[in-house]
C-alpha cells in the first residue's frame, strides 16, 4: 500500500529534491535540491536540509534544526562533499550536522537510531555508529569517530580527531581530548578515565563473567608495568573475553590522538 507525502503549503522543496513515501514536511521546511528524504522522514517545522544529504527512513527531525550546511573549516572551498544520516533517528530542536570536507574523505556519516538533544553539534567528517546519543548541546568536532552505543552528556565537547569506543559513557560538562576506549567512563572538566560504564554494560545484558574480565583488565591498564600500549598487548595474549579483546583492538588501533590512560 503506498502512503502519500504530506507537503505543508508553506514549505518549500527544491526541484531535484527526492521525497520517498509517507514523508511528513512541515511549514516553513526548506529542502534543496540534492537532499534525498527516504519513507517516513518528518520535518517537524522550520528544519532546513541543504547540501548533498540523505536521510534514512523514519527518521524524524524536530524545529529549527539545520541539516547538511557546509562545514565549519576555513580550510573548505566548496568541494563536493555529502552527509548521510541513518535510520529511526531523532534530531531535536537546533541540532546543527555539517557534510564533510575533501581532505577528512568527503562524508559525515551517522548511524541508526541515535538520539541527538537539543542544541547539539555534529562537525565535519565525524563517523558516528548505531544508538549514540548525544545530550542536550554536546558538540563533536571534526573527524571524530563515535562507536556504537555511546553517551555523550550535556554540554560536553569532544576533540577533533578523537576516538570513543563501543558502549562509552562521557559525563556531563567534560571535555575530551584524547581517546577513550570502548566501555570507558570519562568525566571531569578536562576529562579522566575514571573506571568503565558498568551501568551500560549491565543494561544490555553482558554477561557477569565479562564484567568481571573487564574490570580485572581496567585494572592492568591502570597499574601493569609497561607503556600503555604494551600493557594492552599483554592483555591480549591473556585474555579469553570478546569484550577485553575490543579494548585491545582499540587500543592498537591507528589513532591520531594519544590515550586517556586511567587515573
Amino acid at each position: 500500500m503506498t502512503v502519500d507525502t504530506v507537503i505543508h503549503p508553506a514549505a518549500v522543496v527544491e526541484d531535484g529534491a527526492r521525497l520517498g513515501q509517507g514523508c511528513v514536511i512541515g511549514p516553513f521546511c526548506h529542502i534543496g535540491p540534492e537532499v534525498v528524504l527516504h519513507d517516513g522522514v518528518e520535518l517537524k517545522s522550520h528544519v532546513v536540509v541543504t547540501g548533498t544529504t540523505e536521510i534514512g527512513a523514519e527518521t524524524v527531525i524536530f524545529p529549527f534544526a539545520v541539516i547538511g550546511e557546509i562545514p565549519q573549516d576555513l580550510k573548505f572551498r566548496g568541494e563536493k562533499t555529502s552527509l548521510v544520516i541513518g535510520e529511526r533517528n531523532r534530531i531535536r530542536e537546533h541540532v546543527t550536522m555539517n557534510t564533510g570536507t575533501e581532505g577528512g574523505g568527503g562524508v559525515t556519516r551517522i548511524g541508526n537510531d541515535g538520539l541527538f538533544m537539543a542544541g547539539c553539534h555534529v562537525a565535519h567528517d565525524v563517523q558516528v555508529g548505531n544508538n549514540v546519543i548525544l545530550v542536550n548541546n554536546a558538540a563533536l568536532a571534526g573527524h571524530c569517530v563515535i562507536e556504537d552505543e555511546v553517551i555523550i552528556g550535556g554540554l560536553s565537547g569532544v576533540h577533533q580527531w578523537v576516538r570513543i569506543g563501543r558502549g562509552a559513557i562521557i559525563g556531563a560538562v567534560t571535555m575530551v581530548t584524547n581517546d577513550v576506549i570502548p566501555h570507558g567512563l570519562v568525566q571531569g572538566p578536562r576529562g579522566v578515565l575514571d573506571g568503565l560504564n558498568l551501568v551500560g554494560l549491565k543494561r544490555r545484558g553482558v554477561a557477569r563473567s565479562d564484567i568481571t574480565a573487564l574490570r580485572a583488565a581496567f585494572q592492568m591498564l591502570a597499574q601493569g608495568e609497561g607503556a600503555f600500549q604494551d600493557r594492552a598487548r599483554r592483555l591480549g595474549e591473556e585474555t579469553q573475553s570478546d569484550y577485553v579483546r575490543e579494548i585491545v583492538e582499540f587500543v592498537l588501533g591507528d589513532s591520531d590522538r594519544s590515550f586517556l590512560t586511567p587515573g
